[in-house]
């Protein structure tokens, strides 16, 4: 079974009433409710030590959901460089929604990640352009999400390997909602739903897509350490 770790800061579910509201028991309850009954799901939080982040932690996750939007600043730098490394070696990462600012996203980027955004409660439709990519299979046409924070571009983001799906707002913006890209030995998939003031992660079609995204960013292969070995020719 894929062993997957839901990483959330859970900050604002105890600091803001109106996202209490809708998540309860934290965002990292609901994204684990979403998958365990397809995989093996563990959660760790900003509140564990070392962000409950260890090698040997990573060494026994197969992909890695990333949620965070108040507290980047505040997640020690080696801890990005643990998942950096962890999906150089192999292992997968889900980062979602407002973590395309989250520390190893960007280490895995390579660029500031920076977009342009408002907070209206639009209505997004998020568009799939790739319907034979593994994530999008089951959706139809499109997602429908009722209200959801605005992203547009430009989304100073390296070119994504594969794009999957597009975002397009009530109030005209689009954004590359469904972003693929290899690194090393390992998947990334960003995606951008998911707003922490509105209930994106019960709408069964993000949470089909959630599923679709582990699935396609499990790797069984995981080499044990990044090296540059030294080679003897070899011989005939």
């Amino acid at each position: 079974m894929i062993r997957v770790l839901i990483f959330n800061e859970f900050i604002e579910e105890k600091t803001r009433e109106n996202v209490k509201a809708v998540y309860p028991n934290g965002i990292h309850e609901c994204l684990r409710e979403a998958l365990c009954e397809e995989f093996e799901v563990k959660t760790v939080t900003q509140d564990d030590e070392n962000c409950g982040i260890t090698k040997e932690v990573l060494d026994n996750t197969d992909v890695l959901l990333w949620w965070a939007h108040a507290g980047h600043t505040t997640v020690p730098d080696e801890v990005a460089d643990l998942v950096h490394d962890a999906v150089l070696r192999g292992m997968g990462a889900i980062f979602l929604h407002s973590s395309h600012y989250a520390k190893p996203f960007k280490k895995l980027m390579g660029t500031s990640c920076s977009l342009h955004w408002r907070e209206d409660g639009d209505f997004e439709r998020v568009w799939v352009i790739n319907p034979a990519h593994p994530i999008a299979q089951g959706i139809g046409e499109y997602l429908y999400i009722e209200h959801e924070e605005t992203y547009g571009e430009p989304f100073d983001i390296p070119q994504p390997d594969q794009e999957v799906f597009i975002g397009a707002y009530e109030g005209g913006e689009v954004f590359r909602s469904g972003c693929c890209f290899l690194r090393g030995n390992g998947k990334v998939f960003y995606f951008q739903p998911g707003h922490e003031t509105f209930p994106v992660y019960y709408n069964e079609q993000v949470r089909k897509v959630l599923r679709n995204a582990v699935r396609w960013c499990y790797n069984s292969y995981r080499i044990p350490e990044i090296t540059c070995p030294h080679v003897t020719k070899p011989q005939d």
